[in-house]
């Protein structure tokens, strides 16, 4: 199918020579009819008052040139976080074994699940020295035992119990960087102190209330050669 071609447009004042019209300025006034225009609005051209602009945000000025030192910039993130979906094998009062971290091997008792995901486990204490802290579903093992922990109060744990206050480094003096003597120690608060022993109270007294609960817990988990992780039933 051929297309139809556009009518080409003649130009009134065509072009003797690139840049050089064939008409005067005088006599395209006469030829555009601009002289009637003008005498039907008493002697004047009319004009238009431009529309209010809306108004925009200001723009941020884009900077002539690049910064000398590369700027790190954060990367954006659009992805929405889902909530961790919690294992049906681990029900609150259930016994884990910590797979990874400080306390790797030691048995804990499941208390509930946080907003952010993580468990939050106590040992408790008095028995095997885990305190009250948070782990990950992927590096423990739910075991069949459970414990009644009916009694125990967790409303106020949450994530934000466990934030860690930043602290700003102040510069050293000469005096203070050559001062072997001095020992820094980190003392845990008496809250969580007492926190601890809210807890683990009633806890204790559901675990000494079952035989060979306490030992059972205060035994470490460990594998002997021979032993197949797969084949054992917790």
């Amino acid at each position: 199918m051929v297309k139809a071609k556009k009518p080409r447009t003649v130009s009134r004042n065509p072009d003797l020579i690139p840049g050089v019209g064939r008409f005067s300025r005088s006599e395209m006034y006469h030829k555009r009819g601009l002289w009637a225009i003008k005498a039907k609005h008493g002697g004047v051209f009319p004009r238009h008052d431009r529309k209010p602009a809306a108004d925009k945000p200001a723009a941020e000025k884009i900077p002539k040139f690049y910064p000398a030192d590369d700027v790190k910039l954060p990367l954006s993130n659009k992805r929405k976080p889902k909530p961790t979906h919690l294992r049906a094998s681990i029900t609150p009062g259930t016994v884990l074994i910590l797979l990874a971290g400080r306390y790797m091997g030691r048995r804990v008792v499941f208390l509930k699940q946080l907003p952010s995901g993580l468990l939050l486990v106590t040992g408790p204490f008095k028995i095997n020295g885990v305190p009250l802290r948070r782990v990950n579903q992927s590096y423990v093992i739910a075991t069949s035992t459970k414990v009644d922990i009916s009694g125990v109060n967790v409303e106020k744990f949450g994530d934000e119990y466990f934030a860690k206050t930043v602290e700003k480094k102040q510069k050293k003096d000469e005096a203070a960087f050559f001062d072997e003597n001095k020992e820094v120690k980190s003392t845990l608060p008496d809250m969580r102190k007492d926190d601890q022993k809210a807890v683990d109270g009633p806890l204790l007294k559901s675990i000494e209330g079952v035989a060979d609960l306490k030992m059972y817990l205060g035994a470490r988990f460990s594998l002997k050669s021979g032993m197949k992780p797969h084949e054992l039933v917790f």
